[in-house]
């Protein structure tokens, strides 16, 4: 086993590191793509016209459920050459409720693992997304009494970081962010000098890839949540 890092500063994404977050989209766009049956296209060019408008609105309105439905409904005024009718919506916001009612997931292992780093270690958490959404998707996880701070963003870029690392004056050398996403929560998190943590989820958000320098020694990669045990 290798040696444990102590009196750490652990900061936490939250969407699929904690729960499962994307996998919920994944079905909405699976079942919205079956509805769709376009003409034409197949289901790659489909998707891949979604993607585009997905990452014009997040870089506009941010994230969360309504931009993505809204996303949804751009997508099939695009592809179909006409507005939405309401009770095309309607279908729409059916196929998203899941989404919509916040139904949250633990990732398997979290809340244990929580408790024993508790005790060693500072955990903070730090989430990109709607504040009111995000909040009650932590609210329903039941883990916020884990965290000594909970900050929500609409952008974990490296003036997120570096503001975090200010209010709660961090030592960057002592400092973890742990998440799935390259392009959010590694990257940046070295950009202001933080340690790393990433915990791939097979269900990661295509637009929250990035490439990683492979030769960077403070990136620690594990593969399940649980494991973190073994470092910290």
């Amino acid at each position: 086993m290798p040696p444990r890092f102590t009196g750490q500063v652990l900061v936490f994404d939250a969407d699929d590191t904690l729960w499962e977050n994307n996998v919920l989209f994944e079905r909405v766009i699976d079942d919205f793509l079956d509805w769709l049956e376009h003409p034409t296209l197949d289901r790659a060019a489909l998707r891949a016209v979604l993607n585009d408008i997905e990452a014009a609105n997040t870089a506009v309105h941010g994230y969360g459920s309504k931009v993505f439905l809204r996303s949804l409904g751009e997508c099939f005024e695009r592809l179909n050459e006409r507005p939405v009718t309401e009770r095309e919506r309607r279908r729409i916001d059916e196929l998203a409720v899941a989404l919509v009612e916040h139904r949250v997931e633990l990732v398997p292992g979290v809340a244990e693992t929580l408790l024993d780093l508790g005790a060693r270690h500072r955990l903070l958490l730090l989430t990109k997304g709607d504040p009111k959404e995000q909040r009650r998707k932590l609210d329903a996880s039941e883990l916020a009494h884990h965290f000594d701070g909970v900050h929500i963003v609409p952008e974990k870029d490296i003036t997120a970081y570096l503001r975090l690392a200010e209010e709660h004056t961090l030592t960057p050398t002592s400092t973890w962010m742990i998440g799935n996403s390259p392009k959010s929560d590694i990257i940046p998190a070295r950009q202001a000098g933080m340690n790393a943590v990433l915990i791939p989820n097979a269900n990661t958000w295509v637009l929250e890839q990035a490439t990683l320098d492979p030769g960077d020694d403070r990136v620690l990669t594990l593969q399940a949540f649980p494991e973190l045990l073994d470092h910290f």
